[in-house]
């Protein structure tokens, strides 16, 4: 179930396997048959460290899932509240507690708080009168949670790190963050490096010197795995997660979202095929929930292409696996009929595989017709223009690209005009004015006042304080100086590249088509040839940059074989596209690379779940 989180450069089982450990631990501490209430919330991060069958074999015989009044009747003796640190939660226990019928056999309470303990809480359970009714009060200290071979993940966990620093001045997350990276030092060694950019960054960095100096003497004997570790601000680069991703994965997150590395999709092309004269009959209604990650083979393959890249490879791997079933045929003897059919699960597995991702690609499809036609090379591929989703993305897509390469960023752009006056979701048109404002260093008076103006009007003034978030964190903000730094960032970095090649990609650029997504760009001459050659650009980029050298123990020092690759964490406060993942994956591929990347984050983000939780209500808003 695990195996592809050992693949990688760096075995990220071993994470996995010490959270699996202390959720066992904590279990076994509640003897006896067990019932486990969840916070829905955990449910999706809790799957990628353990299955139902660990939880079964430390005698969790029933799960419910938490809510108000009395709690489902199980013949269990342990009820355990898995539950985050929120104090509208403490209500719900405390009524489902106080409901208990006493007199039917009384079952022991317990709490296990989900990342962290909190006193707020337990005074909360205290002044409901019923903080004497469990017999232990635990935390599990879940931080950077294993998605991938390469990825690692806080998911939120935390409160949304761009919201708590920005809007509320509030470092507790960056504290979680530099806890979560003593672990994984804990576990993989002490990073000999750290690189930093952003003022989140020299926070964490800070933060974790200090708990380095407080555990000085208790260090782990562990040769290094990471070599070095960058920590990057998303807010270094506010542009990139406001684009639309074009990577096969990143669509898959712009167009349905992708949580706890799994997705729902429209269940219609999935249904098996009808008999003639049955169409329509009991189509499913249920969405179809699949898990996306590298232990699928053919996922693993495509995930990271430009989506103009997808269907030759999946016309590729259907030739493949159909001359594999033909095979059959030729199989004459004992030992080849034998051989043939111990291949069979691995073959069919891939048909499916293959018949899954098909479908996908045609759901995305209908919604980038339009785009792919336009600027798919030789491909295969034949639709029709006439489908209006398609026109509008590729609209956007064109808008998008004109802001990205300077075209009329201080002008009142027609097309965002256009949207908000055909009542577009509020999300889609925030997302360009933002783009607009980041790639213009900021809108002028008169433009952002005509732009809130007209989104407050239309969508009505209980925007006024998402208005105001999205200025705090600098995406949408009035120009404060004449000058515009965005072009010369553009042109040193090479930001926009004209003939990006998205079937056989040779520069991260291809992920956006053309744009190459900044904080790539950033890591990717940090290891050739190093910041120093950039320093103009990084002055003109918000926030401080940095390097400190922690001390490694004695004898632990990494000598490396002539040829051998480097290995840096990549860390983004404040959330991370699947297109830079795609783009970071993409560095570590290349032949004279010299750097293998390993990725962690706060949280998985597109621009719609970005802007969202900058949002002052976002419940209200439908994405």
């Amino acid at each position: 179930m695990s195996a592809h989180l050992s693949y990688g450069r760096v075995n990220l089982n071993i994470l996995r396997e010490a959270a699996r450990k202390e959720l066992r631990e904590f279990l076994d501490k509640c003897g006896g048959s067990k019932a486990i209430v969840w916070d829905e919330y955990l449910t999706g991060p809790f799957g990628l460290i353990a299955q139902y069958s660990l939880l079964k074999e430390h005698e969790v015989e029933k799960m419910f899932t938490l809510k108000g009044g009395r709690l489902p009747a199980a013949d269990v003796k342990n009820i355990i509240f898995f539950v985050r640190p929120r104090l509208e939660l403490m209500d719900i226990i405390a009524e489902n507690v106080i409901s208990e019928d006493k007199m039917h056999s009384p079952r022991d309470f317990h709490i296990l708080f989900v990342p962290r303990r909190s006193m707020l809480c337990e005074q909360r359970l205290k002044e409901q009168g019923v903080l004497g009714s469990f017999i232990n009060i635990d935390e599990y200290i879940l931080d950077l949670i294993p998605y991938d071979g390469d990825l690692l993940s806080m998911e939120d966990m935390h409160i949304d790190t761009t919201h708590e620093c920005y809007l509320e001045s509030d470092q507790t997350s960056l504290y979680h963050t530099a806890k979560g990276l003593m672990t994984l030092q804990a576990l993989y060694g002490t990073i000999p490096q750290i690189f930093g950019k952003g003022e989140c960054a020299r926070h964490v960095a800070n933060m974790m010197l200090r708990m380095k100096r407080e555990f000085a003497g208790s260090q782990t004997q562990i040769l290094p795995v990471f070599d070095s570790l960058l920590l990057l601000d998303r807010n270094v680069d506010l542009l990139t997660p406001l684009a639309t991703q074009l990577t096969y994965e990143g669509l898959i997150d712009e167009v349905y979202g992708i949580t706890n590395g799994y997705v729902k999709l429209p269940p219609e092309k999935f249904s098996a095929q009808k008999k003639q004269g049955e169409a329509g009959k009991d189509l499913p209604t249920e969405p179809k929930k699949m898990q996306l990650n590298s232990a699928e083979e053919l996922y693993a393959e495509i995930r990271d292409k430009n989506f103009n890249g997808v269907g030759a490879a999946l016309s590729k791997k259907a030739k493949i696996i159909s001359a594999a079933f033909e095979e059959r045929h030729s199989a004459k003897t004992v030992g080849e009929i034998k051989q043939f059919v111990s291949q069979l699960p691995h073959m069919q597995a891939a048909r499916s595989s293959l018949a899954n991702h098909t479908s996908i690609a045609e759901l995305i499809k209908d919604i980038t017709i339009r785009r792919l036609l336009i600027l798919c090379n030789g491909g295969k591929w034949i639709f029709s223009l006439s489908d209006t989703a398609s026109e509008a993305f590729f609209d956007n897509l064109t808008v998008e690209q004109e802001f990205m390469t300077g075209v009329d960023t201080d002008k009142v752009n027609t097309y965002i005009e256009d949207c908000i006056a055909q009542k577009d979701p509020l999300i889609k048109i925030l997302r360009l004015v933002c783009m607009q404002s980041v790639c213009n260093n900021g809108l002028k008076q008169k433009l952002l006042d005509y732009y809130k103006r007209e989104i407050l009007q239309t969508y009505g003034y209980e925007h006024m304080l998402t208005l105001n978030n999205l200025e705090k964190t600098g995406l949408l903000k009035p120009q404060t100086s004449t000058r515009n730094n965005y072009p010369t960032i553009r042109k040193t970095l090479k930001l926009w590249m004209e003939d990006a090649n998205e079937q056989n990609p040779n520069d991260i650029s291809y992920v956006y088509s053309g744009y190459a997504p900044l904080s790539i760009r950033l890591t990717q001459v940090l290891a050739r040839p190093g910041w120093r050659s950039i320093e103009e650009v990084l002055k003109m980029l918000p926030g401080p940059h940095f390097e400190e050298r922690q001390q490694l123990p004695a004898g632990l020092h990494k000598k490396r074989q002539q040829g051998e690759n480097r290995t840096t964490l990549v860390f983004f406060l404040g959330g991370v596209t699947y297109a830079e993942i795609a783009a970071l994956r993409f560095l570590s591929q290349m032949e004279d690379g010299g750097t293998e990347y390993i990725i962690a984050t706060t949280k998985l983000i597109n621009g719609t779940s970005w802007i969202k939780s900058l949002m002052d209500r976002p419940e209200a808003q439908a994405s």
